[in-house]
């Protein structure tokens, strides 16, 4: 049996769904580097100026009809390949074919890739924000809201859900950076590699780059074919993302429990049970750790791709990558928006959470501290009287709302063969949260001033981070003007 090219399993497997990949996200951003190059090409007089508008009328017509209605053509290997004979048909072949000089399909689909990932790297940036200002005016509401604390996945000390907020607030600033970071990686122009060795041509990377939206050039030719650490840098940008979300996930999953009664789940959220009326599952959170493990799934599949691998052209990097990459931002960018609306929505049984928050002897670190404070102990001796106190009291079945001062004493004594100078008023101070969270007031502490001042910082980084957003896509839009600019200027 014979077969001429292409393959029919290799069309339906490989072929067919890169060209549909390539029609969603590679389509518009293929014309707008045509344009520019064409313009380029005729400003460096290495084609005529009726070569350029002979082009630009060509493209100008592909603008015109959507992506859809160049559809896949067996023995057309790629998107490519069917839009430069488009171009060619419609601008002659001694017009059209001129298109291609001083250029590589190597060079242009690495500089495709890059111009429709750093569109979606900056959806995933604007979603981003819109999580921490949500998150942000939560907090605000709850600098009071005590609960308790945990370390090791047990109650540890009282604290506050603005505090807790306040640290999410802070990883996900941190994600903010990583993604502005990755989309620097990213935002720069390969054009001008030509196969990966450049070109003999007269040409001007930097007005392309330019026309184009990119930040910078890559100097290397090689670098500019074969690099993979813009593709890396997306894909731990999502992870680190995802992996921070998923642990709030887990605290909120927990917190939403009967036996934890701390957070209520928005109804628009919750599915009941087939079979028992009384269920009300906040299921929105397990889809949520379920797609967040999918991001990162795909994220890692993208560095698994980029791993041992020739230094230079291969499939690997190129269409094979689009897909899991799309798919670990889009899921990010699901998962971001559903949470967004998720914290916007829920709500705190507070006076629960307060009872709870001095429940298991959570306050023991305060009374050992007031033992250092007022009655001059080191604090490893306060720490062994407090730790017997405790020991003694869970022994003997009493409740940290139920320690006396007789029991602190008893375990002075067995501790250090005296009593200590400590009042009754004292004493329950250093066992109330309140208490406890107020004296917290260092820089970041739980108390409600120290965690607003931090929330305040936060808010003004929130505020810097918008102003990138808007810097970036500003100079995106003042890119496509200019090009646009210049293709009229050339059509006269």
């Amino acid at each position: 049996m014979s077969f001429r090219f292409p393959h029919p399993t290799y069309s339906r497997t490989v072929l067919q769904p890169a060209y549909r990949d390539a029609q969603a996200y590679l389509y518009g951003p293929m014309l707008a580097a045509h344009e520019a190059h064409a313009l380029m090409l005729a400003h460096c007089q290495i084609i005529s100026q009726d070569n350029a508008r002979a082009i630009l009328r060509a493209v100008a017509h592909l603008r015109e009809q959507p992506a859809e209605e160049l559809g896949y053509q067996p023995g057309v290997e790629d998107l490519f390949f069917r839009v430069e004979q488009a171009i060619i048909q419609e601008a002659g072949a001694d017009f059209g074919g001129n298109l291609q000089l001083a250029r590589s399909r190597n060079d242009l689909g690495q500089a495709l890739f890059r111009m429709a990932f750093r569109e979606q790297l900056l959806a995933l940036y604007d979603d981003t924000l819109r999580l921490r200002e949500t998150v942000l005016h939560l907090a605000r509401r709850h600098l009071h809201t005590l609960m308790p604390g945990y370390t090791h996945t047990q109650p540890a000390q009282p604290t506050t859900f603005a505090h807790y907020l306040a640290g999410v607030l802070s990883f996900l600033a941190d994600d903010q950076r990583r993604l502005a970071a990755a989309y620097a990686s990213v935002n720069r122009s390969p054009l001008g590699a030509a196969a990966f060795t450049g070109t003999g041509f007269p040409i001007d990377r930097l007005e392309v780059a330019s026309l184009l939206g990119f930040d910078d050039v890559i100097a290397s030719t090689h670098h500019s074919i074969g690099a993979g650490d813009h593709l890396t840098d997306m894909a731990f940008a999502v992870q680190s993302l995802a992996i921070g979300l998923s642990r709030v996930t887990r605290d909120l999953l927990f917190l939403a429990t009967q036996e934890a009664g701390g957070l209520h789940i928005h109804d628009s959220f919750i599915q009941i049970s087939s079979i028992m009326p009384q269920k009300r599952n906040p299921v929105v959170l397990e889809h949520l750790r379920a797609r967040l493990s999918r991001a990162i799934g795909a994220a890692q599949t993208v560095a698994i791709q980029c791993h041992n691998i020739p230094y230079g052209d291969t499939q690997d990097i190129e269409d094979e990558i689009l897909p899991p990459l799309q798919e670990a931002l889009q899921t990010a960018r699901d998962c971001v928006s559903l949470y967004t609306d998720v914290f916007a929505t829920l709500t705190l049984h507070q006076e629960h959470l307060r009872r709870r928050a001095g429940e298991g002897f959570t306050t023991a670190t305060e009374l050992a501290d007031t033992l250092v404070r007022e009655a001059g102990l080191p604090f490893r001796l306060a720490h062994h009287v407090v730790a017997t106190l405790v020991q003694r009291a869970v022994q003997d079945g009493v409740a940290a709302t139920d320690l006396s001062l007789d029991r602190l004493q008893e375990a002075a004594r067995e501790v250090l063969g005296r009593e200590v100078a400590l009042s009754q008023e004292q004493f329950q101070q250093a066992l109330d949260s309140v208490h406890f969270v107020e004296v917290r007031n260092g820089l970041g502490g739980a108390a409600p001033q120290a965690t607003g001042t931090l929330l305040d910082g936060l808010a003004q980084g929130l505020e810097r981070d918008r102003g990138w957003l808007f810097t970036a896509r500003h100079r995106l839009a003042e890119a496509d003007r200019r090009r646009q600019a210049g293709v009229q200027a050339l059509m006269g």
